[in-house]
């Protein structure tokens, strides 16, 4: 063991309540920051996973960005010209070459993709009329772009597949309408065409104005409705790693022209919240250990004014001022090193306590439980927070000791 070393110890072991004392602010610091941040974070996670899993992570749509220049621009750049009137030219809207753009998109690693034909319809049955949205997609792409399967709650994509002219609608509706499974319902868009459905699979995804309004079919039979053959409007993607999507997107409407959306970008009120929350959890749970911390400032300061003619000791044996900056630094660290080793597991024990708490808040019919993060970064902040902490307590008194004059002290002993 180094001198140093057993100096520090000795000099802690000499106080061994206030020592304590600033262990336990230590320990108990680490842990409530440890279950707290692993809280925040983990409904942060829940809460990003329940955002990005129900939508797509990038959606290219039939529009672009900007205004496109019209040719009187390009002939004659720079210059002054004003249009008057311009009306688009009247045209099926669609993605060109949304075969060629999907197909691309799925030879890529780690990126689904799967046309779209979205459309507004009435939806008409014993009487009724309702607008509704049709969506109209692959059948096989269903269950692997969507999560629409995990909230069937009759039915599913494969009675899709297997009837072609069947119709995925939300329970909602169905209660809205009167529908039953197996029924019959007809539908008619703004174009004339008219087409009967049968019901073959039902949904609840806990959002009631998406249950009552959205219906999922083959992406032929909305074509033919809509009378929009060999065209789609929409193209989702998935990736297998999300955080990729602001960047993928970016690349892929500069090449294909159309424009590409985000999840970020869609959601960037919500993701900017977010972080504000992040740094105001971090602030409220780091003022702990900054607490903590201020505990072993005032043990080493103490020590360092009742050893005054220890250091000056010491320093006329051949001690130089880094070697007692280096004695109580390392008290400083021994105490953070105690510290997170007892902390972290409590903390776990806190995490373990908070994960049994389960509730059911009003007008849910199943309980839930609390989302706590236990990744090796939460673990790893939390400790080296408490360790940095303690050791920046200690510099002050470290560096006051350092600057000891041991002919001063000495001559004042005597």
């Amino acid at each position: 063991m180094r001198l140093t070393v057993f100096i520090a110890l000795r000099h802690l072991l000499a106080r061994k309540r206030q020592s304590v004392v600033s262990l336990l602010g230590i320990v108990i610091g680490v842990a409530f920051f440890l279950a707290i941040s692993s809280l925040m974070q983990g409904s942060q996670k829940d809460f990003i996973e329940r955002l990005v899993d129900n939508s797509p992570h990038i959606t290219i749509s039939d529009e672009y960005r900007g205004v496109k220049k019209q040719p009187v621009e390009d002939m004659y750049p720079g210059a002054l010209v004003e249009l008057r009137n311009v009306k688009p030219l009247t045209e099926t809207r669609g993605i060109r070459g949304y075969r060629q753009i999907v197909e691309e998109l799925k030879r890529q690693p780690g990126v689904r993709a799967s046309p779209v034909l979205s459309g507004q319809a009435i939806l008409s049955f014993a009487g009724k009329d309702v607008n509704i949205v049709l969506n109209g997609m692959v059948p096989e792409d269903i269950r692997d772009i969507t999560t629409i399967e995990d909230h069937m709650e009759q039915g599913s994509v494969d009675d899709i597949i297997a009837d072609r002219n069947g119709i995925a609608v939300g329970k909602a509706l169905m209660d809205k309408m009167s529908l039953g499974m197996g029924d019959n319902i007809t539908l008619a868009s703004s174009t004339g065409q008219v087409r009967v459905f049968k019901i073959v699979a039902q949904f609840q995804t806990g959002r009631s104005d998406y249950d009552e309004t959205q219906a999922f079919v083959d992406i032929k039979r909305v074509q033919a409705l809509t009378d929009r053959s060999n065209r789609a409007n929409t193209i989702i993607i998935k990736l297998d790693k999300p955080e990729r999507a602001r960047g993928f997107a970016e690349r892929l409407e500069g090449r294909i022209g159309y424009k590409a959306v985000s999840w970020q970008e869609a959601s960037e009120d919500i993701t900017s919240t977010l972080v504000i929350r992040n740094i105001i959890m971090y602030s409220v749970v780091s003022a702990v250990l900054i607490v903590a911390a201020f505990g072993i400032y005032n043990i080493i300061s103490t020590v360092v004014m009742e050893k005054h003619r220890d250091i000056a000791i010491l320093k006329s044996m051949g001690f130089r001022a880094g070697d007692i900056k280096e004695i109580f630094l390392i008290q400083g660290a021994l105490l953070g090193f105690a510290g997170l080793v007892a902390g972290l597991p409590l903390g776990c024990g806190l995490m373990f306590a908070l994960m049994q708490v389960r509730f059911k808040p009003p007008g849910l019919t199943e309980e839930i439980s609390m989302p706590l993060d236990w990744s090796a970064p939460q673990f790893f902040i939390a400790g080296a927070f408490a360790f940095f902490a303690a050791l920046f307590a200690s510099y002050l008194p470290a560096r006051k000791a350092a600057q000891v004059l041991p002919v001063e002290i000495l001559r004042g002993g005597m």
